[in-house]
C-alpha cells in the first residue's frame, strides 16, 4: 500500500503538491469512489483514476525526460486559463504526456526540464531547494565586487532573507548567479534590490543538467547520464 498522492506522481500526474490539490479538488477516484487526501492503495491492484483516466504502474508507459530552451513569451503550465502560449506547445510532438518541472516565468528564457516521471520532479522541487540553479542575467550598470558579495551573502527581501548564494560577473558583463531556493521571481528580486534590475534572463543549470548550445525554441531528450545525475540530485534534495 502507498499514499495515493505518491502514486499520481509517479504516474506523470504532477508533483506530489499538485496531486494532492487534485485529489482535494475531487478529481480522483478509487475504485470507483471519490479519492481522500491521506488515502492509501494498492496500485497494482485498486483502480485508481484521474478525470476518467488510468493511473495504475501497468498504464504507465515509457519514462520520458526533456530539456527544453524556453524562449520569452510561453508560460511555464500545462494550460493557460488567459489563452496564452504555454511550453507544452513547444513539444507538441512527444506523444507521451508530460509536464514542465517547477516553472520559469513568462520573460525568461533558458532550461526547463519536462518529464512524466513525478518521483524525480518532486525531488528537484522540494520544499528545502537543495538543487542549484543557475541563472545568467543582464543588468542595468555594472555590479561592483561588493555588490556580488552582497548577493553571495543573501538578501533581504519582502518575504525574508535569501539563502547563501554564488554570484560573479562574466567577462561579457553579464551577472552569473547560482541559488538553490525557489522564490518566486527570485533572482529579479534580488538583483533589483541591489540597484541593478534585470533586463534579460537566462536560466543554463539545473543541478548537474546543463543548457548547452541547443538553440532557442528547441528541445531534446536526455541521455541515460543525464538522468543518473539528475536522480542523484534530487535524492540528495529529498534526503537534505
Amino acid at each position: 500500500m502507498e499514499r495515493l498522492q505518491k502514486i499520481l506522481a509517479a504516474a506523470g500526474f504532477g508533483s506530489r503538491r499538485r496531486c494532492e490539490d487534485m485529489i482535494r479538488e475531487g478529481r480522483v477516484t478509487v475504485n470507483g469512489k471519490p479519492a481522500r487526501l491521506g488515502d492509501s492503495c494498492d496500485p497494482e491492484q485498486d483502480r485508481i483514476l484521474v478525470d476518467g483516466v488510468p493511473a495504475n504502474r501497468r498504464a504507465l508507459g515509457r519514462r520520458v525526460y526533456v530539456l527544453l530552451n524556453k524562449p520569452k513569451g510561453y508560460v511555464s503550465t500545462v494550460r493557460d486559463e488567459a489563452g496564452r502560449p504555454t511550453v507544452m506547445d513547444l513539444v507538441a510532438s512527444i506523444k507521451e504526456r508530460i509536464y514542465p518541472v517547477g516553472r520559469l516565468d513568462r520573460d525568461t528564457e533558458g532550461l526547463l526540464l519536462l518529464t512524466n516521471d513525478g518521483e524525480l520532479a518532486y525531488g528537484l522541487t522540494h520544499p528545502r531547494h537543495l538543487v542549484e540553479k543557475v541563472y545568467v542575467a543582464t543588468v542595468e550598470g555594472s555590479p561592483s565586487e561588493a555588490v556580488l558579495a552582497e548577493l553571495s551573502a543573501g538578501i533581504l527581501l519582502e518575504d525574508g532573507l535569501t539563502a547563501p548564494a554564488r554570484a560573479r560577473l562574466n567577462a561579457d558583463g553579464r551577472v552569473r548567479l547560482a541559488i538553490r531556493e525557489g522564490r518566486k521571481h527570485q533572482v529579479r528580486r534580488m538583483l533589483a534590490a541591489v540597484g541593478h534590475p534585470v533586463l534579460e534572463l537566462r536560466r543554463v543549470r539545473v543541478g548537474p543538467l546543463e543548457l548547452g548550445d541547443l538553440p532557442l525554441g528547441s528541445f531534446r531528450h536526455l541521455m541515460p547520464r543525464e538522468v543518473k545525475a539528475l536522480q542523484k540530485a534530487a535524492a540528495r534534495g529529498i534526503r537534505g
